[in-house]
């Protein structure tokens, strides 16, 4: 299928062949008909492509903090590769579209095939989207109407934190796209509205629909409003305005009354002046794009919705809402078209996207096209007949992209497939590694008489269903940690591994390390302690690691690397764990933790892992005593021995073992022979990590 993306590193807007997506759970699959270019979102996410990276280091001064933290703990030229892999990568444009619906996933029951849907998909031919971010279009709406669903919400959800009332004066402030349907909206509502801005077309487009239009070029907003209000002031201003000084704020607090509101839509400076809103206790809010329920992961991607008496009005019935507002003819928005075009000639929008002066652009797909779309795209013709080594991958994350094809690249490996949920990232991804199949569907992977070796590097509520499917069909299998979240994964693994006479490999890199290989080499099977520390770093409570089913929790998801590194030095495997968190009450998700472990050959470990800790300081350290010796590794890039004859350090560029683990692993492949990690020990380390939160949760030592 067709879609638009846009490269954030230069800029450029493609339309693109990539794998159409399939319908997952929760989800329905919409063939698209028509779908609205944002004019203002759109072109500024275009401009910043285009800037140089100065100007984009100038707008995201909190993003270069973090790589001046990163250049400390990682070093310059990883955490140089690390910002370009991430400007690099492709990103879809658009998010109000229109088509109908040609399959509904499991679980979802208010939808089926052929219901003409509005949604907040993209710029595509075929899109598959969460039940909760679709609605049903009324009959009497045209498509072109529809495809205002999602941006008419957005300036509704504004009204909504303003809570007008009959009679009132609204300013709203920028009458772009969402400024006019904002203002509509308003005067729908009985307010008396007036509406600012520059442009004279607009400002007699909001002048037919009984809106009081102002140009702040020809005059004083302040003085306008005032004028207007007999002195008292606007009762509410909403900005849907775009600028980067602080103009707009400090006026919108002069031009409104004692008690006023203001709400934000757009994007403007925010330097306040106390005084303006001391003064008249104003009030000011931020609008979130479409409303209760955005970037919630339970409403948004697990379609659990809120209850209507408690929560009225969230996203969805806000999309639902504009959809009557234009049946009704409350909200007119035919005017408001610029121009209609074929998918094809999208450039004649995103050509001129910075210097267009129309109001809405929509898009046109051709609806006659094949409704079984291909789920995977041909990115080069090769012949692997005979070959041995062909690799398959499944999943397209940050792993992937930064580390492991990075990786793979160095061994002259032959990855035939890419699978990505999207198809876009898979793709880019494809492009650029050689890759010659990009695929939304996993299963072409497995399907594959080809294919030697299946990687998975999806979330980690995938990794044990993966891995067993993979099995099943008779590949060799590396997986990402961890590899199960709980013992019934795991017992399931271990017969369907059994039963393949397949090799299984989990991603436990750091033992590959130079560092750690060096130090192995020094201490030798004799007995010891060790002391691991990973300053792991704050990652937000919502994230899906955290997620218990989702991501399993830190512990089992990452500490379990430093688990499986003891037992590579120690030589031995764990024999009983005890885990102590911080909090008079921690949850078992928790990710500030000490873990003790004892092993079967007497030696102990202890694995520090803290979010609490300054990204300044290094991420990771681990510390071997042993026969009068003491090792210190520092974040793989400096090891210290003391007391040992011989070596005293070694110093590397930041090496975690990745390249060397990749290195062994294809050629194991290629050419035969056992997992690079034994099996007894992944098993080990696996149930080491689920005892760590059984200890916690029972606050006593759990025996392996």
């Amino acid at each position: 299928m067709k879609q638009i993306i846009q490269s954030f590193k230069t800029g450029e807007t493609i339309l693109e062949e990539v794998p159409a997506p399939l319908v997952k759970r929760g989800n329905v699959l919409i063939q698209t008909t028509r779908s609205l270019v944002s004019l203002g979102t759109e072109r500024m996410l275009v401009e910043f492509g285009k800037s140089s990276l100065i100007s984009k280091a100038r707008q995201q001064p909190d993003k270069v903090k973090q790589v001046l933290d990163k250049i400390k703990t990682d070093g310059l030229m990883p955490t140089l590769e690390t910002v370009f892999n991430k400007l690099g990568e492709p990103l879809p444009l658009g998010y109000c579209n229109v088509g109908k619906v040609i399959a509904v996933g499991e679980g979802v029951t208010d939808f089926k095939v052929g219901d003409r849907v509005a949604s907040n998909g993209q710029h595509a031919e075929f899109v598959s989207v969460p039940k909760n971010l679709v609605a049903h279009v009324p009959e009497e709406v045209s498509d072109e109407e529809a495809s205002f669903t999602v941006i008419g919400s957005i300036g509704l959800q504004g009204i909504r934190l303003l809570n007008p009332t009959l009679g009132e004066t609204v300013v709203v402030i920028g009458l772009g796209l969402i400024g006019l349907i904002t203002a509509q909206l308003l005067v729908a509502n009985g307010c008396r509205v007036i509406g600012s801005d520059i442009d004279p077309a607009k400002l007699e487009l909001a002048k037919s629909w009984g809106i009081i239009p102002f140009n702040p070029l020809q005059g004083d907003i302040v003085k306008f409003v005032s004028e207007k209000t007999n002195g008292v002031g606007a009762d509410g201003v909403i900005i849907t305005a775009s600028a980067k000084n602080n103009d707009i704020i400090s006026q919108s607090a002069n031009m409104s009354r004692k008690r006023g509101k203001i709400v934000l839509v757009g994007v403007i400076g925010l330097n306040l002046s106390r005084a303006e809103f001391y003064e008249k206790e104003l009030t000011f809010q931020v609008s979130c794009s479409y409303g209760p329920g955005r970037y919630d992961d339970d409403y948004e991607q697990k379609g659990i919705d809120y209850p209507l008496p408690f929560v009225r009005w969230t996203e969805k019935r806000n999309f639902e809402t504009i959809l009557e507002a234009i049946r009704s003819e409350k909200l007119k928005v035919k005017e408001m078209i610029s121009e209609i075009v074929l998918l094809e000639n999208y450039l004649d929008v995103y050509g001129e996207i910075g210097t267009k002066r129309s109001i809405a652009s929509i898009i046109k797909y051709d609806e006659n096209l094949n409704l079984n779309p291909n789920h995977t795209v041909k990115i080069k013709d090769s012949n692997f007949a005979g070959s041995k080594g062909i690799l398959g991958i499944i999943g397209s994350g940050n792993f992937t992209k930064m580390t492991m094809l990075p990786a793979l690249k160095t061994t002259n490996a032959s990855v035939k497939f890419i699978a990505s949920r999207s198809g876009i990232s898979g793709t880019a991804l494809a492009q650029k590694f050689s890759i010659n199949n990009s695929t939304t569907d996993y299963h072409e992977i497995l399907q594959d008489s080809e294919v030697d070796l299946v990687l998975i590097t999806t979330r980690h509520d995938q990794h044990a269903s993966m891995v067993l499917e993979s099995l099943s069909a008779g590949k060799n299998v590396f997986v990402e940690k961890p590899l199960a979240l709980n013992n019934e994964e795991l017992d399931k693994i271990i017969q369907e591994y059994e039963r393949s006479g397949k090799t299984l490999t989990v991603g436990f890199n750091r033992r590959f390390s130079p560092h750690i290989q060096k130090i192995k080499s020094i201490v030798g099977d004799s007995m010891m302690n060790v002391v691991a520390t990973m300053n792991a770093g704050f990652i937000p409570n919502n994230v899906w690691v955290h997620d218990l089913k989702v991501g399993g929790g830190r512990i089992i998801g990452e500490a379990c690397h430093f688990i499986d590194l003891i037992t590579y030095l120690t030589g031995s495997k764990v024999k009983s764990v005890c885990m102590n968190a911080m909090g008079t009450n921690p949850e078992e998700n928790t990710d500030n933790a000490s873990i003790l472990l004892k092993y079967e050959n007497g030696s102990t470990g202890v694995i520090n892992y803290f979010s609490n800790g300054s990204k300044a300081y290094s991420k990771e350290r681990v510390e071997v005593y042993s026969q009068e010796r003491t090792i210190v590794m520092d974040n793989f890039r400096v090891t210290e021995g003391f007391g040992t004859k011989g070596f005293s350090k070694l110093k590397t560029k930041l090496d975690k073992g990745h390249h060397e683990q990749f290195r062994i692993l294809v050629e194991r492949i290629k050419n035969g022979g056992p997992s690079i990690i034994p099996f007894d020990e992944i098993i080990n380390t696996t149930k080491a990590s689920f005892a760590a939160i059984e200890s916690l949760k029972n606050n006593s030592w759990i025996e392996i």
